[in-house]
């Protein structure tokens, strides 16, 4: 049975392709929705299609390569045309939470060296007040707890309150990302003040990333089974 979550996913990734042009030097996202766009991304390059792409993760850089995707690095290729990725979470101002899939560093350097972020995602992640789903930070595995005792001071002095718990794998052990950093999920609820809450948390010595998206997302391209909506800038 198709997932109706998912289905919307697709569909979002397939709008987000008509964005594509020809010799466009790509971000490919991590998740669900980016792996959406990837795959139907892949069909089009069969087709014909010349990009280049720069994946935000290990698992996208495969699946991309399995594809025959030509990649490249932000080393190679600096500057981008378009990022496509998924958003766990984004409210009206375009405000996004990302990092479900513990890739945020990568996609967070990814997005900032484009020109534009496309987010696409099923219309169940549009929230408001923000904080619904548990923002994650990306912090060095080096005084791990300490770090977090951190992170739970400042979000209070900014207005949150919650769990903040350290993600584990499959087997129970700590999640160790890409960059070889641990991930943070803070189950805050609504996050009064985003900015001021990014703002501290990157005061933090030893956190590395926040999943707080601001000021980068442009567009915003959201499905469900009533169809497809795009919020923001058309480009």
């Amino acid at each position: 049975m198709t997932d109706p979550a998912d289905a919307a996913k697709r569909l979002a990734a397939a709008r987000a392709l008509e964005f594509v042009r020809p010799g466009m030097r790509l971000g490919l996202g991590t998740g669900s929705t980016a792996a959406h766009f990837v795959a139907l991304l892949g069909e089009r390059v069969a087709q014909g299609l010349k990009v280049v792409g720069v994946p935000t993760s290990e698992r996208t850089r495969e699946q991309a390569l399995s594809l025959n995707i030509p990649l490249s690095t932000l080393d190679e290729t600096p500057e981008l045309d378009l990022t496509v990725d998924g958003a766990d979470e984004f409210d009206p101002m375009l405000r996004l939470i990302k990092g479900g899939g513990a890739a945020l560093l990568r996609e967070k350097i990814v997005a900032a060296a484009s020109a534009r972020l496309v987010g696409g995602t099923a219309r169940a992640t549009q929230v408001a007040p923000r904080g619904r789903f548990p923002l994650p930070v990306e912090v060095d595995l080096f005084g791990l707890e300490s770090t977090r005792r951190h992170v739970v001071r400042i979000s209070g002095e900014a207005g949150c309150s919650g769990f903040v718990v350290v993600r584990l794998d499959a087997h129970g052990h700590v999640l160790v990302t890409d960059g070889c950093h641990a991930i943070l999920d803070c189950s805050f609820g609504a996050i009064p003040d985003p900015e001021g809450l990014a703002r501290g948390l990157n005061a933090i010595p030893g956190v590395v990333e926040h999943g707080l998206f601001i000021g980068l997302a442009k567009t915003i391209i959201v499905a469900d089974a009533a169809g497809v909506e795009v919020i923001g800038d058309l480009i």
